[in-house]
């Protein structure tokens, strides 16, 4: 640790009360300071790379005059990002005289718990389904359940009882979170927070001009907004930071702004909210938006952290790139924007200077004669990396594509617009023997990898058979994928 930058001392509100902890390193996860530092053993360490859901809790901030509360994974965490937060973990959810909180109690009456070490996770995700349906008078559905589950994975019970839990809890006695008294000492804990340790080695800046200020002092600081590819460099890389700038906290990027003909998303709206902004502008991203990661990840992650990262591998980008969208590049200096399949210059490189910070996502709003779809390829349905992932956009009138837009990932070292394919389709009838031609353009453009997940031919096949599908499902074709598939134990 560099010894001219001083520990910044982390304060959250847990049971009620504040705790306080001091020197504890930029690096070191929320799961290590439970488990290691508090003696808080029911969080369980399983993957450490934020798929498996043991190591869930809760975090909760005010947000608007209410409280938010978010299921996340501690294990990527970064403990100094609770910093001003509330946090619950499985301890804290029974009352004082051993009465079990009804996220608990139903899975004891619906038998969701066999070996037992997935179940704290389980447990604190139906908390986080608790507080955010059915406090808020909301039905927790099945398909709801098997949405806010995804990202906790289970070897014992075939999951069937533990969404009968889900289920369960809306008709237990209600055990509600006092909101009035969480949101009053969150207030004060922020002003007895103001303007202290400014200058740290965790620099949490919560203004835009504080990050740009931060980042031209420590250009060499490691940014980080959610930790969901971040925390794995901690803990599969065993990597260390001297000195952490979060972008998290900056107000300005904390929003989505919505004008004439686009919707900007700052660089720390989580993922959750960024794909909840593109749904209500185009509905039909609701099953993609579902199967981006576990809802953790999504309750984690940003969209502004996803593009950054660059990863070709990387879901939102194909779809941005499909959209149309630009990023926003600012620094002191002043700002640039540009298509943001220009920001990457190779494997997980990219434009962004020095003393620069990725501030805002730009996605254009839909127009009249749009079509589009994103297609993920991946070995499990739900909390899966994709092999491949598709996103096309076309604009057909009187049966002519007047327009074609097309994003890749998973096919080359950085996500890519495909712009042979784009051709091969722009200006020509929307037909069968167009998206023939278009097909072959499509598998010739790109080289694929092969690796533990796809084989290069696989990759290259499956990018036509989605052009293919493509096709199909705009001619009025269903049932020809997963997305429309109703398993009958879900339909019960």
């Amino acid at each position: 640790m560099d010894i001219q930058s001083p520990l910044k001392t982390i304060h959250f509100i847990r049971g009620g009360e504040v705790v306080a902890l001091a020197n504890v390193p930029p690096s070191r996860t929320l799961l290590e300071v439970l488990r290691e530092d508090l003696g808080l053993t029911g969080t369980k360490e399983g993957c450490g790379e934020g798929d498996c859901g043991a190591c869930t809790v809760v975090v909760g901030e005010a947000e608007g005059g209410r409280m938010s509360y978010r299921a996340v994974n501690s294990c990527i965490k970064l403990a100094h990002s609770v910093d001003g937060q509330a946090l619950w973990t499985v301890e804290d959810l029974a009352a004082a005289d051993g009465t079990l909180h009804p996220a608990q109690e139903a899975m004891v009456q619906c038998h969701g718990s066999q070996c037992g070490f997935c179940t704290p996770g389980f447990v604190m995700s139906l908390f986080g389904m608790y507080q955010n349906h059915v406090c808020q008078g909301r039905a927790i559905t099945r398909e709801l359940a098997q949405q806010d589950l995804s990202g906790n994975l289970c070897r014992c019970t075939g999951y069937r009882p533990i969404l009968d839990a889900a289920q369960q809890m809306a008709a237990l006695p209600t055990v509600a979170v006092d909101e009035a008294d969480m949101l009053s000492k969150l207030e004060l804990l922020t002003k007895n927070r103001q303007g202290l340790e400014a200058d740290l080695a965790y620099n949490a800046p919560r203004t835009l001009a504080g990050l740009l200020a931060a980042r031209a002092a420590q250009p060499d600081a490691q940014i980080v907004a959610g930790c969901t590819d971040v925390g794995l460099w901690v803990t599969k890389m065993h990597m260390q930071f001297n000195h952490v700038l979060d972008v998290t906290r900056v107000e300005e990027l904390r929003r989505v702004e919505h004008y004439a003909h686009h919707v900007a998303i700052g660089a720390a709206v989580t993922l959750a909210d960024a794909f909840a902004a593109l749904v209500a502008d185009r509905p039909q991203l609701q099953a993609f938006a579902q199967r981006f990661a576990g809802l953790p990840v999504r309750n984690a992650g940003t969209l502004g952290g996803n593009v950054a990262n660059g990863s070709p591998i990387g879901d939102s980008m194909p779809l941005l790139i499909a959209l149309g969208a630009s990023i926003v590049l600012m620094s002191e200096r002043g700002h640039r924007e540009l298509p943001l399949e220009s920001l990457y210059t190779g494997y997980r490189k990219n434009l962004v200077a020095k003393d620069e910070v990725l501030a805002w996502i730009k996605v254009p709003k839909p127009v009249p004669g749009e079509m589009l779809k994103v297609y993920k390829i991946s070995k499990r349905y739900d909390d899966d990396i994709s092999a491949v992932c598709l996103a096309i956009k076309l604009q057909v009138e009187d049966g002519k594509v007047l327009s074609a837009s097309v994003g890749a990932g998973g096919v080359a070292a950085t996500p890519v617009r495909a712009s042979h394919t784009e051709a091969a389709l722009t200006g020509r009838p929307w037909s069968q023997d167009t998206v023939r031609q278009a097909i072959s353009a499509l598998r010739a453009e790109f080289s694929p990898i092969s690796d533990m997940r796809a084989s290069g031919a696989y990759r290259s096949e499956v990018l036509g058979n989605l052009l293919q599908r493509f096709w199909l499902e705009s001619q009025g074709l269903q049932q020809i994928n997963l997305e429309s598939f109703v398993l009958l134990e879900e339909a019960s």
